[in-house]
């Protein structure tokens, strides 16, 4: 199931997407309030999907939590700047919910930046609380996956030797364009595309650390709430956003995260 979250005239909504009545068509089938806490109680009314403005699927109520170092590749191509060695146990980091945007919202180059960088990822949304929660029941507190882009000042990230001031910028993490609940993510395919050009190819399968494990793992350091968000790890291919780029991510059978820059 595939849920958005979108603005239409003037109001804000989430709704289930699902094919038009006539057949022809995508609508979004609206509900009442916020699926995570009130379920899928629909209101009845159907709209068109390209009469709505997608908003990000979720803002977090406390928190964006981070994996570093997820990707044996990524630690490859990361080795002069975040050390050569992938980590035995999940590597944590924040960014404040104030960067989170939504699909085709602007990505903004802090000017005193003249690295910023994409980190296209998967994204898990947080159903329940969670603390201190075992591996083998893990997953059953996410509501949902969705596309992230990790957006990153790296040239702020390598100066300070610490990374909540070049990942934690307005408009640094884009989320969407939707929720999807229920995906196959075993052998799901990372993509992300800048103007067009591919500049990082992987694949969920090369994840060192599992999603049930980093759930598990990072409830025992935060009390994980509904809405919560928490990005994967990118694999390799990092690369340079300037003003005007167009960037892509897409994950198998989540969606395309679409985002300008300037």
């Amino acid at each position: 199931m595939k849920i958005a979250r979108y603005l239409h005239e003037g109001e804000i909504a989430f709704g289930i997407i699902d094919r038009a009545e006539s057949g022809e068509g995508v609508e979004l089938v609206e509900l009442r309030g916020d699926p995570i806490v009130a379920g899928y109680d629909t209101t009845g009314r159907r709209v068109p999907l390209g009469a709505v403005k997608l908003l990000a699927p979720v803002i977090p109520r406390s928190k964006v939590v981070c994996i570093g170092k997820n990707y044996a590749d990524h630690v490859e191509e990361m080795r002069d700047v975040t050390g050569g060695e992938a980590t035995v146990e999940p590597l944590l980091f924040l960014k404040p919910n104030t960067s989170v945007i939504g699909p085709d919202d602007a990505i903004v180059r802090p000017a005193i930046s003249n690295r910023v960088e994409h980190e296209g990822e998967l994204a898990m949304v947080i159903g329940a609380v969670a603390k201190d929660v075992p591996e083998e029941d893990a997953l059953k507190y996410v509501f949902g996956f969705t596309c992230a882009n990790d957006v990153t000042a790296r040239d702020l990230q390598i100066a300070d030797g610490q990374w909540t001031r070049g990942k934690g910028f307005d408009t640094f993490c884009p989320l969407g364009p939707v929720i999807e609940t229920d995906p196959d993510l075993s052998n799901a395919s990372i993509v992300t595309r800048v103007n067009g050009e591919v500049r990082q190819q992987g694949n969920t399968s090369q994840l060192i650390h599992s999603l049930a494990k980093i759930v598990a793992y990072a409830s025992q350091a935060f009390t994980l709430l509904p809405g919560d968000v928490i990005l994967t790890g990118t694999p390799a291919g990092v690369g340079l956003l300037e003003a005007g780029d167009t960037v892509e991510v897409e994950i198998e059978g989540v969606g395309t995260l679409r985002n300008t820059v300037r």
